[in-house]
């Protein structure tokens, strides 16, 4: 039995929010311009992705080896990084808000395919990482997620689901495991006394 029939696959006209030919630049200019830049010139890659109609805050920090499917369809928000070798795959819209870190190897995919559909037919979803989230290390998002305010998602996690604010969230599919702590400022005379490698918690604190 035939399950798909890739040669009548189609794309939907406008799919991907510009045309072929500014598709192409973009992709030779990320090849040219843009992967091959010093990793410091964080102000010059923020240009590029501007040129390309991305909502690039203030100070963002993105590594030369980010890939970028379409800079149009993604915005991200003031002091955020991404890390090396992450992929914003923006067949739909990305939004990443402030002070978000995106750690490197994550992949964010907004886009599949229905494997119901003989013709393999695709479609698109957008995903949103509000403010002071943190994806750690290899971290898979999957189309149409929502990861609310101040969610830390652990290393090698997948997201099948939206997450709710505030949560310390690990697996796949990741699932909410504590409640994330909240934050406080360590005066730097008292710094030695949290650099241990045993955990403690704000309790613990002198």
């Amino acid at each position: 039995m035939q399950f798909q029939q890739l040669k009548t696959f189609r794309l939907p006209k406008g799919f991907r929010g510009r045309s072929g030919i500014f598709v192409q630049c973009w992709w030779l200019t990320q090849t040219i311009f843009f992967k091959t830049s010093p990793q410091c010139m964080y102000a010059w890659r923020r240009f590029l992705l501007r040129c390309f109609g991305a909502n690039i805050g203030k100070k963002v920090k993105i590594r030369p080896s980010v890939h970028v499917q379409f800079p149009w369809k993604v915005s991200i928000g003031d002091y955020s990084w991404i890390g090396d070798n992450v992929v914003l795959y923006s067949l739909g819209e990305i939004t990443i808000g402030k002070n978000v870190v995106i750690s490197q190897k994550s992949y964010l995919c907004t886009g599949s395919h229905n494997y119901a559909d003989k013709n393999f037919s695709i479609f698109s979803m957008p995903i949103t990482i509000e403010d002071s989230c943190w994806l750690a290390t290899d971290v898979f998002v999957s189309p149409g997620i929502i990861i609310r305010n101040g969610t830390v998602v652990g290393a090698r996690s997948s997201v099948f689901h939206s997450l709710p604010a505030g949560k310390i969230c690990f697996g796949t599919p990741a699932v909410v495991i504590k409640n994330r702590p909240v934050p406080f400022t360590v005066n730097p005379l008292y710094r030695s006394l949290y650099e241990t490698d045993e955990p403690f918690t704000r309790s613990e604190s002198v």
